[in-house]
């Protein structure tokens, strides 16, 4: 069945409220921003606000979830066009990083997030979906340790600990604290994960990052 005229409405309204709530929150936080802020940010009466949404809780959430969905289908998409365990890291790894540098108003709402895991009101959702991402490395790795590739390690530790790299990494390039590029970056932290997991013979650092390029097209965030 089509849209009606008020499903139109509604998702257009909605668009509006969460694209003024992610600058407004990037800029300001979540205990700085007031739902006043958004909704003039919208164009927006407060009230219309709040036929929306009940609480700027739940902005924020929507906010975060709209932006989360959004970075796991591109993850997906590209992890999922690699065929090897080199190609499949750098798709996942540089496609996390082309998304940040793309949706700036997002990123600094997604790490204030994943910095707080632990808090209740977070959500057994969210925490899930962190931890789907998390299996998605994790499988890289179960790959790559099939194949003789990398050593043999705790495939779902080290996963935790490339995906807290990776977005320790987004975090530099976005407080401005890295003055390379995005591919260098790229580059140095592949080498620095592959060296760390390489198996004796197996193709580590600058090697890896070559044999990922060729596996995955050459596509760094595709």
């Amino acid at each position: 069945m089509g849209k009606t005229k008020q499903d139109v409405v509604c998702e257009f309204r909605t668009a509006e409220i969460l694209e003024a709530a992610r600058k407004m929150f990037a800029r300001k936080g979540f205990n700085g921003t007031t739902v006043d802020e958004i909704a003039e940010a919208a164009g927006l009466a407060k009230g219309t606000v709040y036929l929306y949404f009940p609480s700027k809780r739940d902005i924020y959430l929507a906010a975060l979830k709209q932006g989360l969905a959004g970075l796991i289908e591109a993850t997906r998409r590209a992890v999922s066009a690699a065929e090897t365990p080199a190609a499949k890291l750098r798709a996942f790894v540089g496609t996390r990083l082309q998304f940040a540098e793309d949706n700036r108003d997002l990123a600094p709402i997604l790490q204030a997030e994943f910095a707080n895991l632990v808090l209740p009101h977070v959500g057994r959702g969210f925490r899930n979906l962190y931890l789907e991402q998390v299996r998605t490395l994790q499988l890289i790795l179960e790959e790559a340790l099939e194949l003789g590739e990398i050593r043999a390690v705790r495939a779902d530790v080290a996963a935790m600990m490339i995906y807290d790299m990776t977005r320790s990494l987004v975090m530099q390039r976005r407080m401005g604290w890295s003055k390379a590029s995005l591919e260098e970056d790229l580059e140095l932290l592949l080498g620095l994960i592959w060296n760390g997991l390489g198996a004796r013979g197996a193709k580590t650092g600058a090697d890896a990052s070559t044999n990922a390029a060729s596996g995955g097209n050459g596509n760094t965030c595709a």
